[in-house]
C-alpha cells in the first residue's frame, strides 16, 4: 500500500452510534482527516451527524445515501468521492459487499466486526480471510476488527507480547459494563446483532482445541464473580467472541484463551423469556399473511442504542488479564481501560459502548492514513505494530493502564 498518495479522505459507511463517535473523533483531527463523507441507507441520520459536526467543530462533511448491500452502488459512490480509505461501520452482514466494492475500486478497507451471514447466527473470519489474495493482487490493505473487542483487546495482547512477555500462555478478556441507562431492557448496540451474539453456544480455546459450553441463558453456563477496577464485583459470563479466533492463530504460546462479559440477572431473565417465546428467532414466520423475522420485529420495539446516552451513568471496564513467561519467571499483567458514559455523551452524544468502539475505529483509520500501518492483503489488528495505536488511545479518549494481577483460575 502506497501512503504517499493519501489525500486524507475517508468514507464512513454507517450512521449509527459508533459512526457518530468515529466522525466526531475524525473531525477533531483535521490534519489527518482532511475530508469526510458519511453514507448510509438512512440519509436523515447522516444529516443529523453533519449538523452536529458543523455546530461543534465548524467543519463541513459530505453525506450520501447508499445501500451497503448493493456493490455497484457502493462502488459508484467510492469512485465519485475517491477516498483513501473506506471505514465500514455498517452491519456485519454487509462486510463482504463493502470489501467487494473496495476491491473493485482499489481502495483500502477497515472494519470493527467480522462477517456474519444474515440467515445464520454464526460469525467467523474465514469469509474475510478468503479475500487475502485478491487484496494482495489489487495492492490494497484490509484491516479487520478495529473496535474495542475485537480491536483494542487484540492490540493490548500484541503490546503485551512485544513489551511485557517473552510468551503469553493464558489470556482472559473481561468486558464489564457497569452503567445504568434506566430502561427495563435494552441492548447497547444493534439489538439484532447483540442478541444473536449472546444466545450462541459458547466456545473457548484450551490445549489446542475449542471447548464448547452452554450459552449464557442456559443452565450450566460458565460464570464467576470478578472484582473490576472502579466498577466493583460483577458476575462475568463466559462468551464466545470473534477476537479469540484470530488471537489463537497469531499470538504464539497460547494454551488457553477465554472471553468474559458481565450481564445482570434482569437482562438475562428478559432474554430467556424472549428466547423461549420465539422472539429471538432469525427465520421467517407468517403473521397475518405477511412474512416477518421475529428478531427484526423485536429490534423495532427496543430502544435505539444511539439514544441511550441521555441519562446513562456509570462506567465500562474492558481489558486483558494475561499470564506468561518473562525472563524465566511466570508473571501476570492486567491491561485495561475505564470509560465513563456521561463523559462520552458530553463529547459525542453517545454512550460509552459506542464510544469505546468508535474511537478505535478512528485510530485504526489514522494508522492507515498516516502510514503507521502499511501492507497489502488482509490483516487482523494484532498482526500490526501496536505502539502508535496504544499511544493514540491515551491521546484520544481511551487511556489504559497496566497493573500486576493474580492469575485467573483454570476452572471457575
Amino acid at each position: 500500500m502506497n501512503n504517499t498518495k493519501n489525500q486524507g479522505k475517508i468514507l464512513i459507511i454507517g450512521a449509527g452510534g459508533v459512526a457518530a463517535v468515529a466522525v466526531h473523533k475524525c473531525a477533531q483531527i483535521p490534519e489527518v482527516f482532511k475530508e469526510l463523507m458519511v453514507a448510509s441507507r438512512t440519509l436523515s441520520k447522516c444529516e443529523a451527524i453533519r449538523r452536529d459536526i458543523n455546530k461543534k467543530y465548524g467543519r463541513d462533511i459530505k453525506i450520501a445515501q447508499v445501500d451497503a448491500d448493493n456493490v455497484k452502488e457502493l462502488a459508484a459512490l467510492i469512485k465519485k468521492f475517491k477516498p483513501d480509505l473506506v471505514l465500514n461501520l455498517a452491519l456485519p452482514y454487509q462486510d463482504l459487499h463493502i470489501m467487494d466494492a473496495c476491491l473493485e475500486t482499489g481502495v483500502n478497507y477497515i472494519d470493527t466486526a467480522n462477517y456474519e451471514p444474515p440467515d445464520e447466527a454464526h460469525f467467523e473470519y474465514s469469509w474475510q480471510w478468503a479475500y487475502q489474495e485478491r487484496f494482495k493482487e489489487k495492492g490494497i490493505m484490509a484491516v479487520l476488527g478495529s473496535g474495542f473487542d475485537p480491536g483494542v483487546t487484540n492490540i493490548f495482547t500484541a503490546y503485551a507480547q512485544k513489551h511485557l512477555f517473552d510468551e503469553i500462555n493464558y489470556l482472559d478478556i473481561l468486558d464489564c459494563n457497569a452503567g445504568t441507562h434506566g430502561y427495563v431492557f435494552a441492548t447497547n448496540f444493534n439489538p439484532e446483532i447483540n442478541i444473536r451474539e449472546v444466545t450462541q453456544t459458547v466456545r473457548h480455546w484450551e490445549n489446542g482445541k475449542w471447548i464448547e459450553t452452554p450459552a449464557i441463558i442456559e443452565e450450566g453456563s460458565v460464570h464467576f464473580t470478578f472484582n473490576y477496577p472502579t466498577a466493583g464485583t460483577k458476575e462475568s459470563y463466559l462468551l464466545y467472541h470473534e477476537e479469540l479466533e484470530s488471537l489463537v492463530l497469531n499470538i504464539k504460546g497460547l494454551k488457553r484463551a477465554r472471553f468474559w462479559m458481565t450481564f445482570s440477572e434482569n437482562y438475562l431473565n428478559h432474554l430467556r423469556v424472549l428466547h423461549n417465546i420465539g422472539m429471538t428467532r432469525i427465520d421467517e414466520v407468517d403473521y397475518e399473511g405477511q412474512k416477518i423475522i421475529p428478531i427484526k420485529f423485536l429490534k423495532t420495539l427496543l430502544p435505539e442504542p444511539a439514544s441511550l446516552g441521555t441519562g446513562y451513568t456509570g462506567k465500562t471496564v474492558i481489558g486483558n488479564i494475561m499470564t506468561g513467561e518473562k525472563d524465566g519467571k511466570t508473571v501476570t499483567r492486567y491491561i485495561y481501560n475505564i470509560c465513563d458514559h456521561e463523559k462520552a455523551f458530553k463529547e459525542t452524544g453517545t454512550q460509552a459502548i459506542a464510544y469505546t468502539t468508535g474511537v478505535p475505529a478512528m485510530i485504526g483509520a489514522m494508522m492507515v492514513l498516516t502510514g503507521a500501518w502499511q501492507g497489502i492483503g488482509v490483516y487482523n489488528i494484532e498482526q500490526l505494530d501496536p505502539d502508535k495505536f496504544m499511544e493514540a488511545l491515551n491521546k484520544y479518549g481511551l487511556p489504559w493502564q497496566v497493573i500486576e494481577h493474580a492469575p485467573l483460575p483454570d476452572k471457575v
